[in-house]
């Protein structure tokens, strides 16, 4: 593993994503602020150093309203918010986010999302032009410049807000997409360039080009990899606790929850689809990586399965191909934030990422 921490996040499932068999609704583990909170909360005592908050339109529960909640509730972990380009008109947002980072004592940081909207389709290029030109206006704000901008998107003439974050900069900007359009915006404007599971070979491959197209408009990135875990004393534990994740889950099941997603229909989520193809019969598409789970849900479709030192190997790989930061989550969230937290993380070298 390189001699180097990398950022641990924790997932909050505000999207009405917790199970303890995935398509089988619980009750008490549908999205409310109090669950959410626990989940968070866990997350920070465990010794997460961010947590994402993500953001589903028709589902769950609001993330930047969340995490200004939260923001009191907790003091060190870090606020990883999901925002949707195009639902905010962007100096709106600005100040949403400038305010919210004052809330959190400067520990937010942004995710960016560039779906579809409901009602709305957009074709890739359109759509992440539209990213482009929210993420750099953002950027702009919150570094504390005016903007005067008559984009395809967006025409405004108007100052930052008064009342900036606490550094005076923009908060880090996460972005993750894999159509060539998407790469390109990442390439421009993100900060952290935020990849879904695959082997480790396209990972590497994945790594390499985005450095190239970062390095070709004068830029570097960085790396975050997001995917579930399922952690037990054993691998045949582990598997066996992956098995029972979708123990009741049949297709049709399986593609409703998918399609409720306004991503599903993304190059990304085609991947995904693509990397259950290859894998065996127990859903493994190579040692300890899994792609069972992505049956029962859009968007990150794989998990890291095994005992304590088999997921830590497994992620310190991951940080050999170039990581710098991982996203993970696991059913229930709770759980599974409690006994990752437990086994795993005093395992691996990790602190809250420095850009």
């Amino acid at each position: 593993m390189a001699d180097r921490p990398v950022e641990i996040s924790w997932f909050a499932a505000l999207c009405d994503d917790d199970y303890e068999v995935l398509g089988v609704p619980d009750p008490a583990l549908l999205s409310s602020v109090d669950h959410c909170a626990d989940i968070v909360e866990e997350a920070e005592r465990a010794g997460f150093d961010n947590i994402l908050l993500p953001s589903g339109y028709a589902l769950g529960i609001d993330p930047v309203v969340f995490a200004s909640v939260v923001a009191g509730r907790t003091g060190r972990i870090r606020l990883l918010v999901a925002v949707r380009c195009g639902e905010l008109w962007p100096p709106q947002l600005a100040r949403q986010l400038a305010t919210l980072d004052q809330a959190a004592g400067g520990r937010l940081t942004v995710n960016i999302i560039s779906s579809d909207l409901p009602g709305q389709t957009l074709e890739s290029v359109p759509r992440c032009g539209r990213t482009l030109e929210v993420m750099e206006l953002l950027r702009d704000l919150l570094d504390g410049r005016p903007v005067d901008v008559r984009g395809p998107h967006h025409e405004l003439a108007v100052d930052p807000p008064r009342a900036g974050t606490v550094s005076g900069r923009c908060p880090p900007l996460y972005f993750g997409g894999l159509s060539e359009p998407a790469r390109e915006v990442a390439a421009k404007a993100a900060d952290v360039y935020l990849m879904w599971p695959d082997t480790e070979d396209r990972v590497a491959e994945l790594v390499g080009d985005m450095r190239a197209r970062a390095a070709a408009h004068g830029r570097t990135l960085r790396f975050g990899y997001r995917v579930h875990v399922v952690v037990r004393p054993t691998e045949d534990e582990a598997r066996a606790a992956a098995r029972h994740l979708v123990s009741a889950l049949d297709d049709d099941t399986g593609t409703a929850i998918r399609n409720r997603s306004l991503d599903a229909g993304s190059a990304g989520v085609a991947q995904q689809s693509a990397l259950r193809g290859d894998a065996d019969d127990e859903g493994y598409v190579e040692p300890n990586l899994w792609t069972g789970i992505g049956r029962g849900r859009s968007g990150c479709g794989a998990a890291v399965v095994g005992d304590p030192a088999q997921v830590a190997a497994k992620l310190r790989r991951y940080v050999d191909l170039g990581m710098d930061a991982f996203v993970l989550s696991g059913y229930p969230h709770l759980d599974e934030c409690r006994r990752f937290g437990r086994d795993v993380l005093p395992l691996l070298d990790h602190g809250p990422l420095v850009l």
